[in-house]
């Protein structure tokens, strides 16, 4: 009964969310479940032959990996095997040349911002410039109220979860409480919010009502 009414209201928050997003030049719409945002991506997407996959949970959840990988497509995912140093580099820097670009987001507002804040940059950037299009995938139990909450969620959720998934040996994985450490291994080190999209960038927003990611 519970989760009746959490799907209830994730889709009246959703829907405002969208209608925000909308307004800020986002092409943004919701869906019920991931079948349903794989086979609206996967139309989205049909014309393209590159695909760059950011550090995502998420969108590797939505089944788009692998029928993309079925259809012959060249993926770019610095995620495939144990790749050496220097060709994570590589694919991280070809993700930004990709037809299309996937990736989650660490927060978006119900005003229409959207929220990521990466370790190396590659897919801050690539979601910002360079691929053809974009598209942000995204569980509404990231949507936010406003902008300062989601720069909260980003510090209070989305930082020391993400941590401890990677075995970071920073203290937000130990204590799941960020203290905007020095460590080596900190991954909050680039904040970037779509205050609107980009000028040169065509930008989907997908959001799916289900939890999703960190």
């Amino acid at each position: 009964m519970t989760d009746q009414y959490q799907t209830w209201l994730w889709e009246k928050t959703g829907e405002k969310c969208i209608k925000a997003l909308i307004k800020h030049d986002f092409d943004a719409f919701m869906v019920s479940n991931i079948s349903e945002a794989k086979d609206r991506i996967l139309n989205m997407v049909s014309g393209y032959e590159t695909f760059g996959f950011g550090g995502s949970d998420t969108t590797r959840n939505i089944g788009v990996l692998e029928e993309l990988i079925a259809g012959g497509k060249t993926i770019y995912d610095h995620w495939k095997g144990d790749i050496l140093k220097e060709e994570s580099l590589k694919v991280r820097m070809l993700q930004g040349q990709a037809d299309c670009f996937f990736c989650s987001a660490n927060a978006i507002s119900m005003t229409g911002e959207i929220i990521n804040v990466d370790a190396v940059g590659n897919r801050t950037n690539a979601m910002c410039f360079g691929p053809k299009k974009v598209i942000i995938v995204a569980g509404m139990n990231k949507v936010t109220p406003d902008l300062h909450s989601a720069l909260n969620r980003v510090k209070e959720i989305a930082g020391p979860m993400r941590a401890k998934s990677l075995n970071m040996e920073t203290p937000c994985a130990e204590t799941g409480k960020c203290n905007d450490c020095n460590t080596p291994q900190r991954i909050c080190r680039i904040t970037t919010i779509l205050h609107r999209k980009p000028m040169m960038t065509d930008v989907s927003v997908v959001l799916i009502n289900q939890v999703l990611g960190y």
